[in-house]
């Protein structure tokens, strides 16, 4: 299977290069970092005592900034659904990378976390180094309070090790949690895990502010390394004999005849001579810079949220479908919407804090103002929340939504003409068709009557089956014809699908699993002997 160049830059291009961005920035800060703690003047003595593991802690931090800013910044649904809406984004591949926004949050979330591994490694080092090359020379330096205490004091005796080791174990509960099993066996874990990213925010803000590692201030009166006279003239001090009568173990070497020079200028022809000692600071956290903003505007955006959800929904119909799908229809003031958006559902008496998005199946017109949502009970979420109104279903109940509104510029917007929809449904079991046969077949009804059957191709399939089966009901017959046994031949689809559309750009919509999705994803980049070019689009709630 042939690879198509411009479907796959149709497809790819924006996304790649993006990441291309990304990965740069985090290998220049990485680079740019590490080589200032190796090679500047400031850090000569620090990383005398602590040697590669100043460099690779203070490296990997760096990267920890940048993506912890990032990683909050996909989260802000608000934010995103006014970007889609803004006449400066009017670009589809701009758009279909905003809806990329939940893969670039994990891929900011799995970054953290192996830099943080990194991060930690190096920190562990940099406190045993602390303990066995204590400066007496330079005290202020120094984060032990005196040679080999006990690392582990350093680790837990202290305001930068204590809250590091307490956001390692949150960030565990995070990353743990998040992974697929959980999510799918017990979503209300991954969910409360998941909200500890504010206690892992404050944490970091404490701990960035330690002040454990120092850089030398003056360093045009005291260059690293440089010869200190006074200093010299001190150690080569002869003692009196009296004092030689009092501390017989008291041994003074002759003052040499030329001053030994720096192991870093020997092989220089002069050498610099300090004018003091060298003196210490501690860095103004960084971290705030970098995290402070994204912080502030997602708490600013939860606030807005939740202020925008207080008005109830009425929910004014419940209609259970085989398949264990639920329909729920409900009317909101002021509410609109359009084909193709979603809205998020939270309803207190499930969950304090979880909260799910759902496509709108029925979207509010002029003359009604009614919308719904089919959701198929899969989970706990779901389950309680049949239950509960299943249990209510003779009296109003009310839950809070949250509505993220997709909107689209009517000015520098190129609208494209929809010729044909080729709709294709694959399901295990008959039953699962049932809930939207009627909607395709008053859809299939009025295409026929407008005189345009050709309008929509229908084809369903059913995967697993004993036999040739039918939608019962005389009214279903439209579709029975359209009922293929087994799978999809998605190559063969494609193929005619592309001939019979010679040289145009036809658009792909997904909403399944992930393996028809990475299917139909390769054929949408593959090449033919068309000319057509697919555009690839999955679902997305982001």
């Amino acid at each position: 299977m042939a690879l198509s160049w411009r479907s796959w830059l149709a497809n790819e291009g924006s996304k790649h290069l993006f990441l291309f961005f990304w990965l740069s920035l985090n290998v220049w800060l990485f680079g740019k970092t590490f080589l200032l703690y190796n090679q500047g003047l400031q850090y000569y003595y620090l990383h005398q005592m602590l040697g590669l593991g100043l460099c690779i802690s203070r490296a990997s931090a760096s990267v920890l900034n940048l993506n912890c800013c990032l990683v909050l910044l996909p989260m802000c649904r608000v934010l995103l659904a006014f970007l889609r809406g803004s006449q400066k984004v009017a670009s589809k591949k701009t758009r279909r990378l905003l809806d990329k926004s939940k893969t670039f949050h994990v891929t900011c979330g799995v970054t953290i976390c192996i830099f943080s591994v990194l991060h930690v490694a190096a920190h562990l080092v940099n406190a045993l180094n602390f303990s066995e090359n204590y400066n007496e020379e330079f005290v202020t330096l120094n984060a032990a309070n005196y040679r080999g205490e006990d690392p582990r004091k350093l680790l837990f005796a202290t305001i930068p090790g204590l809250t590091g080791v307490i956001m390692v174990l949150v960030l565990f509960l995070m990353c743990t949690a998040s992974t697929y099993a959980i999510r799918v066996s017990n979503y209300d874990i991954f969910w409360y895990t998941h909200n500890l990213f504010f206690v892992f925010y404050m944490l970091l803000m404490l701990h960035v502010s330690g002040g454990v590692l120092k850089y030398q201030t003056n360093l045009e009166e005291h260059p690293p390394g440089c010869f200190n006279p006074n200093k010299t003239l001190r150690q080569n001090l002869t003692v009196p004999k009296a004092l030689g009568e009092l501390f017989p173990d008291y041994t003074t070497e002759p003052f040499p005849e030329d001053p030994p020079v720096p192991e870093p200028f020997a092989q220089n022809s002069f050498t610099r001579v300090c004018s003091e000692e060298p003196k210490f600071q501690s860095h103004f956290p960084e971290t705030w810079f970098w995290i402070s903003g994204p912080l502030c505007l997602y708490c600013v955006e939860r606030l807005y949220r939740y202020i925008r959800s207080n008005k109830p929904v009425t929910i004014t119909s419940v209609i259970s479908h085989p398949s264990n799908v639920l329909e729920v229809r409900m009317v909101k003031d002021d509410f609109e919407a359009r084909p193709g958006q979603y809205v998020i559902l939270h309803c207190p008496r499930v969950s304090a804090l979880e909260s799910h998005p759902f496509t709108l199946t029925m979207c509010p017109t002029d003359t009604k103002a009614t919308f719904g949502v089919h959701l198929k009970v899969v989970g706990d979420w779901t389950e309680r929340f049949r239950d509960l109104l299943l249990l209510h279903s003779n009296q109003d109940t009310e839950i809070l939504p949250i509505f993220q509104q997709r909107r689209y510029p009517n000015d520098g917007w190129k609208c494209y003409k929809l010729r044909r929809l080729y709709f294709i449904w694959v399901c295990r079991d008959i039953e699962s068709f049932r809930w939207f046969a009627d909607l395709l077949c008053m859809l299939h009804n009025k295409l026929w009557q407008e005189n345009r059957p050709d309008y929509i191709n229908i084809q369903l399939y059913l995967s697993q089956t004993d036999g040739i089966q039918k939608i019962i009901g005389e009214k279903y017959q439209a579709l029975n014809s359209r009922l293929l046994i087994g799978r999809p031949r998605w190559k063969l689809l494609f193929d005619d699908i592309a001939k019979c559309n010679r040289r145009k750009t036809i658009g792909v919509f997904c909403c399944g699993p992930n393996k028809i999705s990475k299917i139909l994803h390769k054929l949408s980049n593959s090449s033919n002997s068309y000319g057509t070019r697919f555009e690839y689009n999955k679902e997305s709630f982001s």
